[in-house]
């Protein structure tokens, strides 16, 4: 999230154009404007309504949901805090890619603000803190796995696969079916790192324990267990539509959604996407990353997704952090789960998954290790970040660019050059 001088120029265009809503006009008849933006543009009428049931509560407030698209998010948002024109209420992904916020000077220090900090998940704090400091209320967090559409298994005769061999024996059947058996592309490179090597990779390289050990220099990409890893995706390329090389995120949701696809490498934020786009909920099914061989224990990533966090230079910051305190509490939690089913709220309070599908996600959590995304975390604090490295890579390995082993092998020397456990 390093930006160059040209990409900040360049994303200032944008900026000025909202600068009237973030900057300007503070008040609307005498109601104070909280600004908060977030790279999930199809979420706004749900935010909306979330939203309401604060300001019911707060006559005086309007909360204005204003995301930016999410290939834009980082750029746009960066730009505008840089202007002293950014939004209130800024969400931030963890990690490497939410911390250059604060180490810029942005955000406000949470540590003594948030109810109940002490009762918060620990690793979901840590993704949002630095040295002591909480400069992110960690609010959501979401799984991956694989959704099917019910209609077409049941057509022929499938079922959902336990392990990897079950998992192509079904892709198989059902190439041989004349279906398409995985919605995938390789054009939006993130849905293949973040979803399909985080998500299903995991059960190959060794989930946390190998994550931690990648993270302390004990082991390297070019591991046995980690090239497992990069050949199992690779070994789904067959299974992929024709022309998938230029299909990217939005076809592909659309080739699942209207069942021209009998599955999808997703993630649990997809549910309430499905929904919207019109696909019947209950001909949706969802099934856990298959493991490796039958008795594994599921390695299950379970990540960190969303922090929220308060701009220091908020015309309004008192009333900015009022409202972060809301949603750091239960009727936000309710509300964010019952309207964006697949975000599962950090906050520690009575709250209840009521959507079936997600309640399955999240019942799979107390039989498995769960982990986070692979690099997101340490290694990719510097360019050439690992996730824009793993960007690189796989798509380059679907479209043979690269053999897995030269996939994994081009991330682990480029990550050797900064990396400190890596340098040599």
């Amino acid at each position: 999230m390093k930006l160059s001088k040209r990409v900040v120029l360049l994303c200032l265009i944008a900026v000025l154009a909202m600068s009237m809503v973030f900057a300007g006009g503070d008040k609307e008849k005498g109601k104070i404007r909280i600004v908060t933006t977030s790279w999930r543009t199809e979420d706004v009428e749900r935010m909306n309504r979330i939203n309401a049931l604060y300001m019911e509560k707060h006559p005086n407030v309007i909360i204005d949901f204003q995301p930016t698209a999410d290939e834009e998010y980082d750029a746009n948002t960066t730009a505008a805090l840089e202007t002293g024109i950014g939004a209130d209420i800024i969400y931030l992904r963890s990690y490497d890619e939410g911390l250059p916020y604060y180490e810029a000077g942005h955000l406000v220090d949470l540590t003594n603000i948030i109810p109940n900090l002490e009762k918060f998940p620990r690793a979901a704090v840590g993704a949002w803190s630095k040295d002591g400091v909480t400069y992110g209320l960690p609010s959501a967090g979401v799984t991956h796995g694989v959704y099917y559409n019910k209609a077409i298994f049941k057509k022929h005769g499938l079922t959902p696969p336990k392990t990897w061999a079950e998992f192509i024996k079904l892709n198989d059947t059902l190439l041989a079916k004349g279906e398409v058996p995985i919605a995938q592309g390789a054009l939006d490179d993130w849905t293949l790192y973040e979803v399909a090597f985080s998500g299903l990779g995991a059960n190959f390289y060794g989930g946390e324990a190998a994550r931690q050990a990648l993270l302390a220099g004990k082991a390297k990409l070019t591991d046995p267990n980690f090239i497992k890893a990069f050949e199992a995706v690779y070994s789904l390329k067959k299974y992929l539509p024709r022309g998938y090389e230029a299909l990217d995120y939005s076809a592909m949701l659309q080739m699942f959604a209207s069942g021209q696809a009998a599955m999808f490498i997703g993630g649990s934020w997809e549910i309430s996407t499905f929904e919207d786009m019109g696909a019947d909920p209950a001909n949706v099914g969802w099934f856990a990353p298959p493991v490796e061989k039958a008795g594994d224990r599921l390695q299950y990533c379970f990540h960190v997704d969303i922090g929220v966090g308060v701009n220091k230079n908020s015309k309004h910051l008192d009333e900015a952090i009022e409202y972060l305190k809301w949603v750091a509490g239960a009727e936000y939690a309710q509300a964010l789960m019952n309207e964006l089913p697949g975000f599962f709220s950090y906050t520690p309070a009575d709250v209840k998954i009521n959507d079936p599908l997600a309640a399955e996600m999240f019942k799979v959590i107390a039989d498995s290790e769960p982990t986070v995304r692979t690099v997101w975390e340490k290694l990719s604090a510097q360019a050439p970040s690992g996730n824009e490295l793993m960007g690189i890579a796989l798509p380059g390995m679907m479209v043979d660019k690269y053999t897995p082993k030269e996939a994994a092998a081009f991330v682990q020397s480029q990550l050797e050059t900064w990396y400190p456990p890596f340098k040599k």
